[in-house]
């Protein structure tokens, strides 16, 4: 069901809202616990970023129920993310938002609640941390760095490309990770120009895009556009063409996949909740993925061509021992 905020969040409270917890939320919390809303602009079930931090709710229902009041708000409008924000932080502790594209709003709303905690998910990875907001990076270059090897290894033709959502700082740095990784293993390979559909949840234009880089002569394409990949899954059938996957870990039979770049969102939920009642949170950039003790992300093949995993393996590495920067 969507849910456009803040309106009917503000008549109705939150039923309106929508929320889900373990238990009643924000002032209406138990003292003992911690009151926690996830901001989720995008459907939980986009088998993306927004269901792979919707899991990381879930887990911490399942094993920090009794610590946690934990609520979360869904597809909300862009232009009701300040208010629906402003709301989530007049009842919670600790405010958890996905997305860079929800970057703007936040720092508006965090100075307006100082004694409340916020971390941003995927934000840009320059920005400076306010007082009371925590940037968390899943490095999504690093694992399209691994993504562009692993494209250009499995190319026949000699061309791949990258189909990206809304052009965010971390999504076009993304794009030119993807690029910089298909170089490194096949020096002189044709990257295309990425596209940039201007939503991450629109599989006609996500579709529309991947058919004019197959046109183009791709044939592998690397995404990141949660909802939006079922229509680039449409196009590399239609076309015989292939592309990777993810955030969220598919099955590998289908043979459109040569691979997922994982991506998990869930754990920096985790984290921030963690961290939180630990005492250690910090005001920071905080990075996950390949380069970070935390994890979060890697890339998983499903091709059973030996150069496919020899590239994946060697990217890995060179992210890993610092040979090579991703962009």
């Amino acid at each position: 069901m969507k849910r456009t905020l803040p309106i009917a969040l503000i008549a109705a409270g939150a039923l309106a809202l929508g929320v889900t917890g373990c238990g009643s939320s924000g002032s209406a919390a138990d003292d003992d616990t911690l009151s926690v809303g996830v901001f989720l602009p995008g459907s939980v079930n986009d088998t993306g970023f927004m269901e792979s931090a919707y899991a990381g709710v879930n887990r911490i229902k399942d094993q920090l129920g009794d610590q946690v009041d934990i609520s979360y708000v869904e597809q909300v409008a862009a232009a009701d993310y300040q208010q629906a924000l402003q709301r989530f932080a007049s009842e919670n502790e600790l405010v958890i938002s996905v997305g860079g594209q929800t970057d703007a709003d936040l720092r508006k709303v965090a100075p307006q609640f100082p004694d409340v905690t916020f971390v941003e998910i995927g934000g840009p990875a320059d920005a400076e941390p306010m007082a009371n907001l925590a940037y968390y990076d899943p490095q999504q270059a690093e694992a399209e760095f691994v993504a562009g090897a692993a494209s250009a290894a499995a190319s026949t033709t000699g061309t791949i490309g990258f189909v990206g959502g809304v052009e965010l700082p971390a999504i076009v740095n993304a794009a030119k990770a993807f690029e910089n990784g298909a170089e490194f293993v096949r020096p002189g390979v044709r990257v295309l120009a990425p596209q940039y559909v201007g939503d991450f949840n629109d599989p006609a234009k996500a579709k529309q895009a991947a058919s004019a880089a197959y046109a183009g002569g791709a044939d592998v394409l690397s995404q990141i556009v949660n909802l939006g990949k079922q229509g680039i899954e449409q196009a590399a059938k239609e076309t015989g063409n292939r592309m990777s996957g993810g955030p969220i870990p598919g099955d590998c039979t289908n043979p459109v996949y040569i691979g997922y770049v994982k991506t998990d969102i869930g754990t920096e939920v985790e984290y921030a909740v963690r961290s939180v009642l630990d005492g250690t949170w910090e005001a920071a950039q905080v990075p996950f993925g390949l380069t970070s003790d935390k994890g979060g992300t890697d890339y998983l093949v499903c091709s059973t061509v030996p150069a496919i995993a020899q590239a994946v393996d060697r990217a890995k590495t060179a992210i890993a021992d610092g040979s090579v920067a991703p962009y």
